[in-house]
């Protein structure tokens, strides 16, 4: 088998590629998807009649430039986007909250949406009853300031 696998390159790059491509499902991290890239590269190298050292620098090549010059930019791309495509508790920042209890640098508590979250004032006491915005989310607490201030109105 393994005298199969040395005469077959294109065999341990599609196993590499798939193996690359279930860790990146895992991770999500576009790391291994570039790796994944050069090994299909490496694998069009095999095709055409190259060398296995030379498939290995195919693949080293690639690879490197797909990390170098591919992800920053897909990275890019998949963090930008308007607000509808954020998701947990991202999506929460700059809604609008009602103060449940009053929220001072301790904590407190706000309605977002339909739930009940703990809060930290991002200044001074808001008082029940008062709307405000999430500035921020730290961990399970919502950070709000006022809806005046966080809207630059007076």
């Amino acid at each position: 088998m393994f005298e199969w696998l040395g005469e077959n390159w294109w065999a341990l790059w599609l196993s590499a590629f798939l193996a690359f491509a279930v860790i990146e499902m895992i991770t999500l991290d576009l790391f291994f998807i570039m790796l994944g890239g050069g090994t299909l590269a490496a694998m069009v190298a095999d095709f055409a009649g190259a060398d296995p050292w030379l498939q290995i620098v195919v693949f080293c090549v690639v690879s490197l430039l797909m990390i170098a010059f591919v992800r920053p930019v897909a990275l890019s791309h998949l963090k930008k986007g308007p607000s509808e495509q954020r998701t947990n508790v991202d999506r929460l920042i700059g809604e609008q909250a009602v103060v449940m209890e009053p929220v001072s640098s301790d904590g407190g508590l706000v309605k977002i949406g339909g739930d009940i979250w703990s809060a930290r004032s991002a200044a001074g006491v808001l008082p029940a009853g008062q709307k405000v915005v999430v500035a921020a989310i730290d961990g399970a607490t919502a950070v709000v300031s006022a809806a005046s201030e966080a809207y630059g109105k007076s």
